[in-house]
Protein backbone atom coordinates (compact mmCIF):
# COMPACT_ATOMS: atom_id res chain seq x y z
CA UNK A 1 0.00 0.00 0.00
CA UNK A 2 1.24 3.23 -1.10
CA UNK A 3 0.83 5.84 2.38
CA UNK A 4 1.75 9.42 2.51
CA UNK A 5 3.52 10.74 5.55
CA UNK A 6 5.42 13.10 7.01
CA UNK A 7 9.13 13.32 6.47
CA UNK A 8 11.84 12.14 8.58
CA UNK A 9 15.44 12.42 9.07
CA UNK A 10 15.73 8.78 8.03
CA UNK A 11 14.83 9.80 4.22
CA UNK A 12 17.41 11.53 3.92
CA UNK A 13 18.82 9.27 1.21
CA UNK A 14 15.46 9.10 -0.60
CA UNK A 15 15.25 12.70 -0.80
CA UNK A 16 18.52 13.13 -2.40
CA UNK A 17 17.92 10.46 -4.65
CA UNK A 18 14.94 12.31 -5.85
CA UNK A 19 16.76 15.57 -5.79
CA UNK A 20 19.27 13.84 -8.53
CA UNK A 21 16.22 12.43 -10.72
CA UNK A 22 14.55 15.67 -10.67
CA UNK A 23 17.10 17.34 -12.27
CA UNK A 24 17.90 21.10 -13.40
CA UNK A 25 14.98 23.44 -12.87
CA UNK A 26 13.40 21.76 -10.25
CA UNK A 27 14.23 24.59 -7.59
CA UNK A 28 13.24 23.38 -4.27
CA UNK A 29 15.12 20.47 -4.69
CA UNK A 30 18.75 21.27 -5.03
CA UNK A 31 21.13 18.45 -4.56
CA UNK A 32 23.10 20.07 -1.45
CA UNK A 33 23.42 17.61 1.66
CA UNK A 34 23.05 20.32 3.93
CA UNK A 35 20.09 22.19 2.30
CA UNK A 36 18.34 19.13 2.13
CA UNK A 37 18.84 18.19 5.50
CA UNK A 38 18.14 21.58 6.87
CA UNK A 39 14.62 21.13 4.70
CA UNK A 40 13.94 17.76 6.47
CA UNK A 41 14.59 19.48 10.20
CA UNK A 42 12.56 22.26 9.10
CA UNK A 43 9.43 19.74 8.19
CA UNK A 44 9.92 17.82 11.13
CA UNK A 45 9.94 21.25 13.53
CA UNK A 46 7.06 22.67 11.28
CA UNK A 47 4.53 19.29 11.95
CA UNK A 48 5.74 19.70 16.04
CA UNK A 49 4.54 23.33 16.04
CA UNK A 50 1.29 24.60 17.79
CA UNK A 51 -0.28 27.48 15.87
CA UNK A 52 -3.62 29.07 14.55
CA UNK A 53 -2.03 31.18 11.84
CA UNK A 54 0.44 31.26 8.60
CA UNK A 55 4.42 31.73 9.28
CA UNK A 56 7.25 29.80 8.13
CA UNK A 57 6.59 26.93 8.26
CA UNK A 58 6.81 24.39 5.57
CA UNK A 59 5.57 20.70 5.56
CA UNK A 60 7.47 18.40 3.06
CA UNK A 61 6.07 14.76 3.18
CA UNK A 62 6.72 11.29 1.13
CA UNK A 63 4.70 9.04 -0.58
CA UNK A 64 6.18 5.65 0.79
CA UNK A 65 5.30 1.87 -0.74
CA UNK A 66 4.47 0.27 2.72
CA UNK A 67 5.60 -3.17 1.51
CA UNK A 68 8.75 -2.45 0.72
CA UNK A 69 9.54 0.80 2.72
CA UNK A 70 10.56 2.38 -0.89
CA UNK A 71 9.76 6.56 -0.62
CA UNK A 72 8.65 6.45 -4.63
CA UNK A 73 7.82 10.69 -4.20
CA UNK A 74 7.67 13.81 -2.01
CA UNK A 75 5.06 16.78 -2.06
CA UNK A 76 5.05 19.63 -0.29
CA UNK A 77 3.14 22.64 1.18
CA UNK A 78 4.72 26.41 2.67
CA UNK A 79 2.87 28.42 5.17
CA UNK A 80 3.44 31.50 3.88
CA UNK A 81 6.27 32.29 1.88
CA UNK A 82 8.81 35.38 1.37
CA UNK A 83 7.88 36.35 5.41
CA UNK A 84 11.35 35.26 6.05
CA UNK A 85 13.61 35.89 2.56
CA UNK A 86 12.41 37.62 -0.21
CA UNK A 87 9.88 36.20 -2.91
CA UNK A 88 10.85 37.23 -6.35
CA UNK A 89 8.67 37.19 -9.67
CA UNK A 90 8.75 38.61 -12.98
CA UNK A 91 5.18 40.32 -13.93
CA UNK A 92 4.01 40.19 -17.14
CA UNK A 93 2.37 43.92 -17.86
CA UNK A 94 2.00 46.44 -20.41
CA UNK A 95 2.94 49.89 -21.41
CA UNK A 96 1.55 52.42 -23.96
CA UNK A 97 3.42 54.44 -26.20
CA UNK A 98 0.87 56.67 -28.29
CA UNK A 99 0.95 60.11 -29.62
CA UNK A 100 -2.24 61.76 -30.85
CA UNK A 101 -0.22 64.27 -33.30
CA UNK A 102 1.50 61.14 -35.40
CA UNK A 103 -1.66 59.02 -34.90
CA UNK A 104 0.40 55.84 -33.11
CA UNK A 105 -0.41 53.87 -30.74
CA UNK A 106 2.16 51.08 -29.28
CA UNK A 107 1.10 48.67 -26.56
CA UNK A 108 4.21 46.96 -25.32
CA UNK A 109 4.37 43.77 -22.96
CA UNK A 110 6.98 44.19 -20.01
CA UNK A 111 8.00 42.01 -17.06
CA UNK A 112 9.31 43.36 -13.59
CA UNK A 113 10.28 42.46 -10.43
CA UNK A 114 7.99 42.01 -7.73
CA UNK A 115 7.35 40.52 -4.17
CA UNK A 116 3.53 40.51 -4.68
CA UNK A 117 3.11 36.69 -3.84
CA UNK A 118 4.91 37.52 -0.07
CA UNK A 119 2.46 35.64 2.57
CA UNK A 120 0.61 33.20 0.24
CA UNK A 121 0.99 29.46 1.09
CA UNK A 122 2.19 27.50 -1.70
CA UNK A 123 2.26 23.94 -3.30
CA UNK A 124 5.32 22.88 -3.96
CA UNK A 125 7.99 20.06 -4.45
CA UNK A 126 5.88 17.66 -6.11
CA UNK A 127 7.91 14.53 -7.55
CA UNK A 128 7.26 11.21 -8.44
CA UNK A 129 9.47 8.37 -9.39
CA UNK A 130 9.06 7.55 -13.33
CA UNK A 131 8.53 3.92 -12.18
CA UNK A 132 5.65 4.93 -10.20
CA UNK A 133 3.61 6.75 -12.11
CA UNK A 134 0.87 4.96 -12.62
CA UNK A 135 -2.83 4.48 -11.62
CA UNK A 136 -3.92 7.19 -9.37
CA UNK A 137 -0.41 7.57 -7.79
CA UNK A 138 0.40 11.38 -9.22
CA UNK A 139 -3.00 12.60 -8.33
CA UNK A 140 -3.04 11.17 -4.66
CA UNK A 141 0.52 12.94 -4.26
CA UNK A 142 -0.97 16.06 -6.03
CA UNK A 143 -4.60 16.41 -4.36
CA UNK A 144 -3.80 15.06 -0.62
CA UNK A 145 -2.53 18.53 -0.59
CA UNK A 146 -6.12 20.12 -0.71
CA UNK A 147 -7.21 17.83 2.32
CA UNK A 148 -4.21 18.89 4.20
CA UNK A 149 -5.36 22.58 3.57
CA UNK A 150 -9.11 22.04 4.49
CA UNK A 151 -8.43 20.36 7.50
CA UNK A 152 -5.51 22.95 8.62
CA UNK A 153 -6.66 25.98 6.70
CA UNK A 154 -5.43 28.15 9.69
CA UNK A 155 -1.96 27.57 9.00
CA UNK A 156 -2.03 28.84 5.77
CA UNK A 157 -2.34 32.13 3.95
CA UNK A 158 -5.40 32.82 2.06
CA UNK A 159 -3.63 32.39 -1.62
CA UNK A 160 -2.31 29.29 -2.66
CA UNK A 161 0.32 29.56 -5.41
CA UNK A 162 1.96 26.72 -7.18
CA UNK A 163 5.00 28.04 -9.37
CA UNK A 164 5.49 25.58 -12.85
CA UNK A 165 8.75 24.56 -14.34
CA UNK A 166 9.50 26.34 -16.72
CA UNK A 167 11.03 25.64 -20.74
CA UNK A 168 14.34 23.93 -20.36
CA UNK A 169 16.29 21.26 -21.86
CA UNK A 170 17.72 17.83 -20.74
CA UNK A 171 21.48 19.54 -20.01
CA UNK A 172 19.70 22.67 -18.32
CA UNK A 173 19.78 25.05 -20.70
CA UNK A 174 16.65 27.81 -20.24
CA UNK A 175 16.11 30.33 -23.24
CA UNK A 176 14.61 32.62 -21.11
CA UNK A 177 17.68 32.81 -18.79
CA UNK A 178 19.89 32.42 -21.89
CA UNK A 179 18.81 36.21 -22.44
CA UNK A 180 19.07 37.02 -18.81
CA UNK A 181 23.09 35.58 -18.80
CA UNK A 182 24.00 37.52 -21.82
CA UNK A 183 22.74 40.76 -20.48
CA UNK A 184 23.28 40.90 -16.72
CA UNK A 185 24.77 37.46 -15.10
CA UNK A 186 27.83 35.67 -15.70
CA UNK A 187 26.73 32.51 -14.53
CA UNK A 188 24.49 29.98 -16.37
CA UNK A 189 21.43 28.45 -15.73
CA UNK A 190 21.76 25.45 -13.44
CA UNK A 191 24.17 27.50 -11.15
CA UNK A 192 21.51 30.37 -10.73
CA UNK A 193 18.91 27.84 -10.16
CA UNK A 194 21.12 25.59 -7.57
CA UNK A 195 22.17 29.36 -5.81
CA UNK A 196 18.49 30.10 -5.32
CA UNK A 197 18.11 26.46 -4.31
CA UNK A 198 19.80 27.10 -1.11
CA UNK A 199 18.49 30.04 -0.23
CA UNK A 200 21.48 31.92 -1.52
CA UNK A 201 18.90 35.20 -3.43
CA UNK A 202 21.08 38.14 -2.77
CA UNK A 203 22.09 37.63 -5.95
CA UNK A 204 18.90 38.57 -7.80
CA UNK A 205 18.61 41.73 -5.97
CA UNK A 206 21.89 42.94 -6.65
CA UNK A 207 22.16 42.07 -10.47
CA UNK A 208 18.61 41.82 -11.66
CA UNK A 209 17.83 44.94 -13.90
CA UNK A 210 16.21 47.90 -11.47
CA UNK A 211 13.90 48.77 -14.12
CA UNK A 212 11.01 46.72 -16.28
CA UNK A 213 12.63 44.52 -18.89
CA UNK A 214 10.65 45.34 -22.68
CA UNK A 215 9.39 41.97 -23.57
CA UNK A 216 10.33 42.82 -27.50
CA UNK A 217 13.58 43.46 -26.13
CA UNK A 218 14.49 40.08 -25.61
CA UNK A 219 15.70 37.37 -27.69
CA UNK A 220 13.01 35.47 -30.15
CA UNK A 221 13.57 32.23 -28.50
CA UNK A 222 13.37 33.65 -24.59
CA UNK A 223 10.21 35.52 -25.54
CA UNK A 224 8.50 32.04 -26.80
CA UNK A 225 8.62 30.37 -23.69
CA UNK A 226 6.88 33.21 -21.19
CA UNK A 227 4.59 31.48 -19.45
CA UNK A 228 4.89 28.28 -21.22
CA UNK A 229 5.27 25.14 -18.88
CA UNK A 230 7.74 22.53 -18.91
CA UNK A 231 6.86 19.43 -21.05
CA UNK A 232 7.02 17.12 -17.74
CA UNK A 233 4.70 19.26 -15.67
CA UNK A 234 2.01 19.65 -18.25
CA UNK A 235 0.04 17.27 -16.21
CA UNK A 236 0.55 19.06 -13.01
CA UNK A 237 -1.33 22.20 -14.47
CA UNK A 238 -3.73 20.73 -16.02
CA UNK A 239 -4.72 19.08 -12.65
CA UNK A 240 -4.60 22.50 -10.57
CA UNK A 241 -5.98 24.35 -13.67
CA UNK A 242 -9.55 21.98 -12.51
CA UNK A 243 -9.01 23.22 -9.50
CA UNK A 244 -9.90 26.92 -10.24
CA UNK A 245 -6.16 27.85 -10.20
CA UNK A 246 -5.22 30.68 -12.87
CA UNK A 247 -2.12 32.33 -14.33
CA UNK A 248 -2.38 36.15 -13.48
CA UNK A 249 0.84 37.13 -14.99
CA UNK A 250 3.48 36.44 -13.11
CA UNK A 251 6.25 34.23 -14.01
CA UNK A 252 9.19 32.34 -12.54
CA UNK A 253 12.61 35.01 -12.79
CA UNK A 254 14.96 31.90 -13.72
CA UNK A 255 13.10 30.22 -16.61
CA UNK A 256 9.71 32.33 -17.02
CA UNK A 257 7.92 29.52 -16.02
CA UNK A 258 4.05 30.48 -14.97
CA UNK A 259 2.81 30.98 -11.63
CA UNK A 260 -0.80 30.01 -10.98
CA UNK A 261 -2.86 31.03 -7.85
CA UNK A 262 -6.49 30.68 -6.07
CA UNK A 263 -8.00 31.43 -3.31
CA UNK A 264 -7.69 28.71 -0.48
CA UNK A 265 -11.27 28.17 0.15
CA UNK A 266 -12.17 28.75 -3.67
CA UNK A 267 -10.24 25.96 -4.39
CA UNK A 268 -12.88 22.99 -5.90
CA UNK A 269 -11.00 20.06 -4.01
CA UNK A 270 -10.96 21.74 -0.58
CA UNK A 271 -14.97 22.47 -1.42
CA UNK A 272 -15.53 19.55 -2.42
CA UNK A 273 -14.01 17.67 0.33
CA UNK A 274 -15.79 16.02 3.36
CA UNK A 275 -15.16 14.68 6.89
CA UNK A 276 -16.68 11.42 7.69
CA UNK A 277 -16.58 9.38 11.13
CA UNK A 278 -15.12 5.64 10.52
CA UNK A 279 -16.36 2.86 10.48
CA UNK A 280 -14.46 -0.28 10.07
CA UNK A 281 -16.10 -3.07 8.60
CA UNK A 282 -16.06 -4.66 4.88
CA UNK A 283 -16.10 -2.60 1.75
CA UNK A 284 -17.65 -5.09 -1.13
CA UNK A 285 -17.38 -2.16 -3.68
CA UNK A 286 -16.30 1.45 -3.68
CA UNK A 287 -15.85 4.61 -5.23
CA UNK A 288 -11.51 5.70 -5.32
CA UNK A 289 -10.70 8.51 -2.59
CA UNK A 290 -7.88 9.83 -1.57
CA UNK A 291 -8.47 10.07 2.19
CA UNK A 292 -6.22 11.30 5.18
CA UNK A 293 -6.62 11.66 9.09
CA UNK A 294 -6.95 14.79 10.86
CA UNK A 295 -3.77 14.63 13.06
CA UNK A 296 -1.07 16.90 12.04
CA UNK A 297 1.62 15.28 13.97
CA UNK A 298 1.05 11.91 13.01
CA UNK A 299 -0.73 12.78 9.69
CA UNK A 300 -1.38 10.21 7.11
CA UNK A 301 -3.03 10.00 3.73
CA UNK A 302 -4.00 7.08 1.12
CA UNK A 303 -6.15 5.79 -1.64
CA UNK A 304 -8.76 4.32 -0.94
CA UNK A 305 -12.00 2.51 -2.24
CA UNK A 306 -15.38 3.04 -0.04
CA UNK A 307 -18.86 4.27 -0.14
CA UNK A 308 -19.60 7.36 1.56
CA UNK A 309 -22.96 7.95 3.71
CA UNK A 310 -23.13 11.72 3.23
CA UNK A 311 -26.51 11.84 5.29
CA UNK A 312 -24.94 10.21 8.38
CA UNK A 313 -21.19 11.83 7.32
CA UNK A 314 -19.73 8.59 8.00
CA UNK A 315 -17.83 6.30 5.77
CA UNK A 316 -16.76 2.41 5.95
CA UNK A 317 -12.67 1.63 5.96
CA UNK A 318 -11.00 -1.75 6.11
CA UNK A 319 -8.97 -2.30 8.91
CA UNK A 320 -6.15 -2.28 6.81
CA UNK A 321 -7.05 1.28 5.39
CA UNK A 322 -8.01 2.09 9.16
CA UNK A 323 -4.08 1.26 9.91
CA UNK A 324 -2.48 3.31 7.18
CA UNK A 325 -4.39 5.83 8.10
CA UNK A 326 -3.81 5.70 11.92
CA UNK A 327 -7.55 5.55 12.96
CA UNK A 328 -10.08 3.39 14.83
CA UNK A 329 -13.57 2.99 14.74
CA UNK A 330 -15.40 6.71 15.85
CA UNK A 331 -12.46 8.57 14.51
CA UNK A 332 -12.94 11.01 11.77
CA UNK A 333 -11.41 10.86 8.24
CA UNK A 334 -11.26 13.72 5.37
CA UNK A 335 -12.23 12.24 2.18
CA UNK A 336 -12.05 13.62 -1.66
CA UNK A 337 -13.10 12.06 -4.46
CA UNK A 338 -10.68 10.92 -7.24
Amino acid sequence: MLVIRPISEADYPALMQIAHDSGVGFTSLPTNENLLRSRIAHSVASFATDTDKPGNEGYLLVMEDTETGEVIGTSGLESAVGLEHAFYHYHLGKVVHSSQELKLHNTIETLTLCNDYTGAAELCTLFLKESARGGNNGRVLSRFRFLFLAEFTERFGKTVIAEMRGVSDDTGTSPFWKWLEEHFFCMDFPTADYLSGIGNKVFIAELMPRFPIYVNMLSKEAQEVISVVHHKTSPALKLLQREGFVHRGYVDIFDAGPTVECELDQIKAVKDSRRVRVIIGEVETGAAYVACNTDLKNFRATEIHIDVDHELASAILTQEHANALNVQDGDFVRVLSL
